[in-house]
């Protein structure tokens, strides 16, 4: 059955159903689009690269196509349009590029239980024998993740305009696409200032709103309704659901970057604690926190040889403070907030069917 027929007022699809169809569909773009790259590269020394890349991607939510394929439909859009999933498949490959960096910028080790873009190649270095060759192996890891990324980046564009929209459509989609990458570089910058001055908590919701809040769930939204000629009304009514939503995720990813069990999430659960991620969940403990717990959040959090016995005892204080079970309700809120958007939004019927499915999605995971 086609997604045109499931979308039919009398049998609607389930969030879930639309959710696999998407990747399947962007699953196959990814998959068109690497092989050609590694066909027809510039030097052999791409083709690697390519397969580099290609495992990377393989795995991931799709989370954003999702959502766009879903603002596309909300405007209107033919459910079976493969155009649409093309633009998806550039929005994931921008999203490569940010986790590569981002797992640059972390020094982490593990991305969806394997090795990362930097550790992979670094691993793989015939010059990795310990000592200053150790260093040169780590360093050309690093470079060469640099550049992975950077081709993603590359790459996404390419996609973008290679998908058979009109120009009129792409033009009008540009301003949220344009708006989406700077808002993450904004948010990845203020992410690197783990001991802001000031307010710490309202500098943890500024990282939410612009590293991951927007870029995951509103501006994909919006893209799907520009593509699809949607107007600036539906597109606001898309950022009422969207951002609340996206909130909530973020708050969900913090929780499971310290709660989480690495055999379900992929990550280390050290990682966030031994960076010393500004995040509304630690910004809460911190003002809730005794003195005593003050001095063990001061002392551990962010501390990079942080080991298992810290990670409980920061654990036992972020629980104890009340900050974990605050930020619970705080998902319950945003997720409220925007499932009330949803019911009072001109989002046709079935779409908003799909939407409401994919906020219990969201925020009710474990990775």
């Amino acid at each position: 059955m086609s997604l045109a027929t499931q979308m039919e007022p009398h049998s609607p699809v389930s969030g879930k159903a639309l959710a696999a169809a998407v990747r399947r569909q962007v699953d196959v773009v990814l998959d068109g689009f690497l092989a050609g790259k590694a066909a027809n590269a510039a030097d052999e020394c791409l083709p690697p690269v390519v397969d580099t890349v290609r495992r990377f991607v393989a795995g991931g939510k799709r989370l954003r196509p999702v959502f766009c394929h879903c603002g596309w439909l909300a405007a209107g859009g033919d459910p079976d349009e493969r155009a649409v999933a093309a633009v998806g498949a550039a929005l994931e490959l921008f999203h490569s590029f940010a986790l590569i960096h981002d797992d640059l910028m972390d020094g982490s080790d593990l991305r969806r239980g394997n090795p990362t873009v930097h550790r992979e190649p670094a691993a793989r270095c015939p010059d990795r024998a310990g000592g200053t060759a150790a260093v040169a192996a780590d360093r050309f890891g690093e470079n060469a993740a640099i550049l992975l990324g950077d081709l993603c980046l590359v790459w996404s564009d390419e996609l973008l305009h290679g998908t058979g929209f009109d120009a009129d459509r792409v033009a009008a989609a540009r301003p949220f696409l344009d708006a989406m990458r700077t808002e993450v570089m904004a948010g990845q910058y203020l992410d690197l200032h783990h001991r802001p001055a000031g307010d710490a908590l309202a500098h943890a919701w500024r990282v939410v709103r612009l590293k991951t809040a927007r870029y995951t769930v509103e501006r994909p939204l919006q893209i799907g309704v520009a593509l699809a000629g949607g107007d600036a009304e539906l597109a606001r009514r898309c950022a009422e659901y969207g951002r609340p939503l996206g909130e909530a995720f973020q708050l969900r990813d913090d929780l499971l970057g310290v709660f989480g069990d690495p055999a379900v999430t992929g990550k280390p659960v050290l990682d966030d604690l031994r960076e010393g991620k500004p995040t509304v969940l630690v910004a809460v403990a911190g003002q809730r926190a005794t003195a005593a717990q003050r001095a063990v959040l001061r002392e551990l959090y962010g501390n990079p040889l942080l080991d298992e016995a810290g990670a409980a005892a920061l654990r036992a204080v972020i629980d104890g403070t009340g900050a974990a079970a605050l930020v619970e309700r705080l998902i319950a809120d945003r997720t409220e907030q925007a499932l009330s958007a949803l019911a009072d939004s001109a989002i046709p019927h079935p779409v908003r069917g799909v939407l409401a499915d994919l906020a219990d999605t969201v925020v009710h995971r474990d990775r």
